[in-house]
């Protein structure tokens, strides 16, 4: 079956278009996946295969990306009801398999330091969110004092850095970092009253994390490419103006 979708290899940053699909079962093995196969297994493996005979499920979903060859394998558990495969919400369940978070691979321009951070929030948005958000959090603040050279104050407080901001950047978007500030406040530090409990889910930390990597191509990315055009458009009038200048050699 064609699928119309368009992946990005989290290995090495190529988009590529899911065009093949396999479905088969512990007793059935192909020897091609294409760039995309489907792997569905049943939880009790007695008797005959039955790929909808019982519930819940297993289903792999694996990506070979067609120029670095890696493969990306995710895990779900699902049900089969009323003629369609439903995903079952289980927290107890690591579903990225391979690699083990969904990263985008940013370039070397892009300091280290909040690669780790973005890298690692990521890493662990399944597991603990209130952690990522913790980490998300963590690496605004580290492209707010490089990015923009905010210089870090000596209580470390991150809304006066933020605030240094203001009419630099679209007010959207400052209100954005300042709510991702809260929000990863909440898993920094426990409530005044231990009885109250805000959570934050898995969904939410992974909108956090969108932002950072919006930030980051719309700070450290956008910038790199404008200057480098720019470099190139001045190098292209140079090259130009070289050549109006008359020959001296004899003709």
């Amino acid at each position: 079956m064609i699928v119309n979708e368009v992946i990005t290899c989290p290995f090495c940053g190529e988009l590529f278009p899911v065009n093949f699909e396999i479905q088969y079962t512990n007793f059935n093995i192909p020897q091609n996946l294409g760039t995309t196969g489907y792997y569905y297994f049943n939880i009790d493996m007695q008797g005959e295969p039955q790929f909808f005979g019982a519930n819940p499920f297993y289903y792999v979903r694996i990506h070979r990306c067609p120029k670095c060859n890696e493969e990306t394998i995710k895990l779900l558990k699902c049900s089969f009801e009323n003629n369609e495969i439903k995903e079952i919400d289980d927290s107890n369940l690591v579903t990225q398999i391979r690699p083990k978070s969904i990263h985008q691979p940013f370039p070397d321009y892009v300091p280290q330091s909040i690669r780790n951070d973005y890298e690692e929030a990521c890493a662990i948005v399944e597991l603990s969110p209130k952690a990522s958000a913790t980490l998300a959090r963590r690496c605004l603040q580290g492209m707010i004092r490089d990015f923009w050279n905010v210089p870090g104050n000596t209580k470390g407080l991150l809304a006066k850095e933020i605030d240094a901001l203001k009419g630099k950047i679209p007010e959207t978007q400052w209100n954005a970092i300042d709510a991702l500030r809260k929000i990863g406040n909440i898993g920094a530090h426990m409530e005044k009253d231990t009885n109250i409990i805000v959570d934050i889910d898995t969904g939410e930390a992974e909108k956090l994390i969108k932002l950072i990597e919006l930030l980051i191509k719309q700070w450290y990315i956008a910038r790199h490419e404008e200057e480098q055009l720019l470099s190139e458009i001045v190098a292209i009038k140079d090259e130009k103006e070289a050549e109006r200048k008359p020959s001296n050699s004899p003709t």
